[in-house]
């Protein structure tokens, strides 16, 4: 069936289908021209990949980060981070990076990074003096934080992949990695405002207004401290967690801010479905699609082909950080922990590798494919919002893809940096 599966999958997604639809049709097409199965086995392989209880998570968090964004939560989360660093030069661009490391906390999802305070940002940039291209690049990389900062989608299917490591886990070793993220893109930023002469938006403003602000902020805050807080405490699970951050969402819009009405809900629900769809999509495609590599056997064999290689830790870690640097070019992250992880992780513990370090290298890898062509989807979700040239956001990206390469290669050879908080943490 692989003499199929592939080539259909590749010629799907170069004619332009969305990924899931690609994936399903390509299993479709297997099943039917090379296998005896029945076709009926395509949609219960589907239904099988979304039977899951922790995949309650995805559309409760994903409505969570629309409640906070129809709140006014952004806003707030913007004015928090402009306050501390406006003022310097390219202030505007680190303002950027800020806003989108802490939105991460609330909706793990790059996607929504990027068209929540991000299309905000590029808009205050361009206002600033800032080419506008580059506002949306800095942008683009900026996102990438969000699935590394818990909470994250991207970790919650990754844990269903892998028995070696849990939710909580990996949410508590993904927040070093994310600040480094956040710390190589205000450094990348800072050269390139010295640059190109980004200046600052003024002065600093006064300790009353900055207390202000930061009073305003803390609700939209404390939703970070209560979904990590509450996971590493064992009070509730990551799913319970989701839930209980719709709730804190709606009593903060409609209550606290008082932004929120009720007439906003239909259409904020109606966005989180879609949403919570398309991501489901993929997750139900990618399972029919790895199911059809485990009856060939394609998991099995690669496996032990790389065994037969005889690599060292690193060098095996090496050699994955290249494999899913290529696999991230044409495909998303949730597909790629899908197929990949159950292929990998086994390997990675048989030569030692520390399950959280592992699976930290490899989400960080596939998600720097959504800033990377021809499939990148972050490229494209910010040239629609900003009605920009997906070519023009490209050539502005180079400069924050070699940070996050070399930060990338950092957290292969310092695993302490993804097991250090987990450990001290219990976890």
């Amino acid at each position: 069936m692989a003499e199929i599966l592939f080539p259909a999958l590749f010629l799907l997604m170069a004619l332009g289908l969305p990924v899931a639809f690609a994936m399903a049709i390509a299993v479709f097409c297997a099943i039917t021209f090379a296998s005896n199965y029945p076709n009926i086995v395509v949609v219960k392989e589907m239904f099988a990949g979304l039977d899951s209880f922790p995949l309650l998570a995805v559309p409760f968090f994903v409505l969570a980060a629309e409640l906070m964004t129809g709140g006014a939560i952004t806003h707030h989360l913007l004015r928090f981070a402009a306050q501390f660093v406006g003022h310097l030069r390219g202030g505007l661009g680190h303002a950027n990076v800020i806003s989108s490391t802490l939105f991460a906390g609330i909706s793990g999802s790059a996607l929504a990074d990027a068209a929540g305070p991000g299309t905000m940002m590029i808009r205050m940039m361009e206002k600033g003096g800032y080419d506008r291209a580059y506002a949306g690049a800095l942008t683009i990389s900026s996102a990438i934080v969000g699935p590394i900062i818990p909470p994250s989608i991207t970790m919650i299917i990754y844990a269903m992949q892998d028995d070696n490591v849990s939710v909580g886990s990996l949410f508590m070793a993904g927040i070093v990695p994310g600040l480094l993220i956040t710390a190589a893109m205000l450094a990348t930023n800072a050269i390139i405002a010295r640059k190109r002469g980004y200046l600052g938006t003024g002065t600093r403003p006064g300790a009353v207004a900055m207390i202000r602000t930061t009073a305003l902020a803390l609700p939209a805050l404390f939703l970070i401290v209560l979904v990590v807080g509450g996971i590493r405490f064992g009070i509730f699970t990551p799913t319970e967690a989701s839930v209980i951050a719709v709730f804190y969402a709606l009593i903060c819009g409609m209550f606290i801010y008082r932004s929120l009405r009720l007439r906003d809900l239909p259409d904020i629900i109606l966005r989180a479905a879609l949403v919570s769809s398309a991501v489901l999509l993929i997750l139900g495609a990618a399972r029919a699609f790895a199911w059809v590599l485990i009856i060939e056997g394609i998991p099995h064999d690669l496996a032990a082909t790389i065994i037969g290689w005889e690599l060292s830790p690193v060098m095996f870690l090496l050699a994955v950080n290249l494999l899913l640097l290529v696999f991230g070019l044409f495909m998303d992250p949730l597909p790629g922990v899908m197929i990949l992880v159950p292929i990998l992780a086994p390997i990675s513990h048989a030569l030692g590798i520390a399950p959280n370090h592992f699976a930290i290298v490899v989400i960080v890898n596939l998600t720097m494919g959504l800033a990377t062509p021809p499939v990148g989807a972050l490229i494209y979700v910010v040239s629609s919002a900003a009605n920009m040239r997906p070519g023009a956001l490209i050539r502005e990206l180079p400069p924050f893809f070699l940070a996050g390469l070399a930060l990338l290669l950092l957290l292969t050879f310092v695993p302490q940096l993804s097991t250090w908080l987990p450990r001290i943490s219990g976890l």
